[in-house]
């Protein structure tokens, strides 16, 4: 198979889905750029290392040279302090979409999540044009990211796929996860679906696997051509006997955010 990419660059790359996306997207490319901000040892001949901040500008600016494709999950993974979601996410995002508008770079692939739309509830079952409600400063910063990948395809060309991320474990680990899983395999294949697509516009997308209950409507990136293979619902009995049943009023149940929605500001200091 030839591959479609010269050259794709992944942040993120030593993470929990990064990893998984190194190995599963070789395919598609003659060459990996691998960025994190932790050193990547032990690279493959098909890999190049990268090792920044994104927060670092000119840093960015360099290892989107020469890629064709650039699959973007850095970034602070959780709710965190507001300097570091600021640095992280929204600062170090818009350094990666100004790299890719200054050299050239075609296509963003980016982590996106449930918690930017965390407080539309569950049984909303709300599609991709739903406004935004973040359920925290982490899920505020995909709402900016998700707006910086329109003005950047309105204004520039840049084309955006935004993957509205909701729970990517080996396996459920609680109840709300037999509905919000997305397994390792079904998220190389979302990437990889949205990498190759002819074309996508901006276009976001909820990623999960093919589970029974299906809280949202992902018609509106069909095009992606998007196929989960997993499901939750194997893993069912295993989680429903180790689990205790969710009260149906608790905001962490009524809310697609989950747990996100019951947590205070992060700067706020822990009393003793």
């Amino acid at each position: 198979m030839t591959p479609r990419y010269e050259r794709i660059l992944i942040t993120g790359a030593a993470g929990r889905l990064g990893s998984r996306l190194r190995r599963g997207l070789a395919p598609l490319a003659r060459r990996l750029r691998l960025a994190d901000r932790i050193a990547i040892a032990d690279p493959e001949p098909h890999e190049e290392v990268a090792t920044f901040d994104l927060g670092d500008a000119n840093a960015a600016l360099a290892a989107a040279e020469g890629v064709d494709g650039i699959v973007h999950f850095g970034g602070a993974p959780l709710e965190s302090p507001w300097e570091e979601v600021l640095v992280s996410n929204i600062r170090g995002s818009y350094n990666i979409y100004e790299a890719a508008r200054k050299q050239g770079v075609r296509r963003v692939v980016y982590a996106s999540s449930v918690h930017a739309i965390g407080y539309h509830e569950l049984e909303a079952h709300i599609d991709a044009a739903a406004p935004h409600r973040p359920d925290s400063l982490y899920g505020l910063s995909k709402c900016f990211v998700e707006d910086l990948g329109r003005l950047y395809w309105d204004k520039f060309g840049v084309e955006s796929v935004h993957l509205r991320i909701f729970s990517s474990f080996p396996e459920p680990a609680d109840r709300r996860m037999l509905w919000s899983w997305l397994s390792f395999d079904d998220c190389v294949r979302m990437v990889s679906a949205s990498l190759a697509a002819p074309r996508v516009g901006h276009t976001i997308a909820f990623g999960m696997s093919d589970n029974s209950l299906k809280p949202v409507d992902n018609r509106l990136a069909g095009h992606l051509a998007f196929y989960p293979a997993d499901s939750a619902e194997p893993h069912r009995a295993a989680v429903e006997a180790r689990s205790p049943p969710q009260d149906p009023k608790a905001p962490a149940t009524r809310y697609l955010g989950g747990w996100f929605v019951d947590l205070g500001h992060p700067d706020d200091e822990t009393k003793p």
